[in-house]
């Protein structure tokens, strides 16, 4: 078995790491999503936010953060890129411990190697009735990931915020529901929803962002057709 990997102390965290809290930390929830969760909500989750990058600089040179693609054949969310992330277990020890489990049952990612940084504020995911907890992450010492279970996750990405915040790969998705928000074409992903609101936000927390044209528009493509004899997960 190997050694689990030292933790830094957090005094040797890059500068990019500071920026990326000094402008989150703080938020509320409506500088992050439209949607609370009603007080006292029990349908809970947790979604990793994980950055890795080089050891020094406060901007986003070389900075990357991790997104899955979800299965076609899931019948929730189906094709949708996500953070990992999922549902807080009676046995997790809050919000942090339930993304990193997630995050290992989806990409096999050592939880050793990350340094949790803070919990964001709850939002809402009203199409599935969760409260979700965004957990910001650390990866101070990334290790080999990828798909575990086809079942669930078809890609896992390690994107590049500069990719993410080039104007050229922002617009805003439609979705045939009317859903109208901030979107990102990065690594062959089409990052919408949840997912890309999130990131908008904290990207323009940290002072990252970059002017992109809110006019330009972009249908949300159909899910693909899973592969045939493939029974549907949730």
């Amino acid at each position: 078995m190997t050694a689990p990997e030292p933790r830094p102390p957090l005094a040797a965290r890059p500068a990019w790491v500071d920026v990326v809290l000094r402008g989150t930390r703080s938020a509320r929830a409506d500088q992050l999503s439209r949607f609370e969760p009603p007080p006292g909500h029990g349908r809970r989750s947790a979604v990793l936010m994980l950055f890795a990058g080089p050891g020094s600089g406060a901007g986003p040179d070389g900075v990357d953060v991790l997104l899955t693609e979800r299965a076609p054949t899931l019948r929730a969310h189906a094709g949708q890129v996500a953070f990992p992330g999922g549902r807080i277990d009676p046995d997790d020890a809050g919000p942090g411990a339930a993304a990193l489990r997630e995050a290992y049952e989806e990409t096999g990612l050592r939880p050793d190697g990350v340094t949790l940084l803070a919990e964001l504020p709850d939002l809402y995911l009203p199409v599935s009735d969760y409260a979700v907890t965004p957990v910001l992450g650390w990866w101070h010492a990334p290790s080999p990931i990828g798909v575990r279970d086809p079942a669930e996750v078809a890609r896992v990405v390690r994107v590049p915020v500069p990719e993410l915040v080039d104007p050229a790969n922002r617009f805003q998705a439609v979705h045939p529901t009317g859903f109208v928000g901030p979107a990102f074409r990065a690594q062959g992903l089409f990052v919408w929803g949840f997912t890309a609101g999130l990131l908008d936000r904290v990207l323009h927390l940290a002072g990252w962002e970059r002017e992109w044209n809110h006019a330009r528009l972009h249908d949300v493509p159909p899910v693909p057709d899973p592969p045939p004899n493939r029974s549907a997960r949730a």
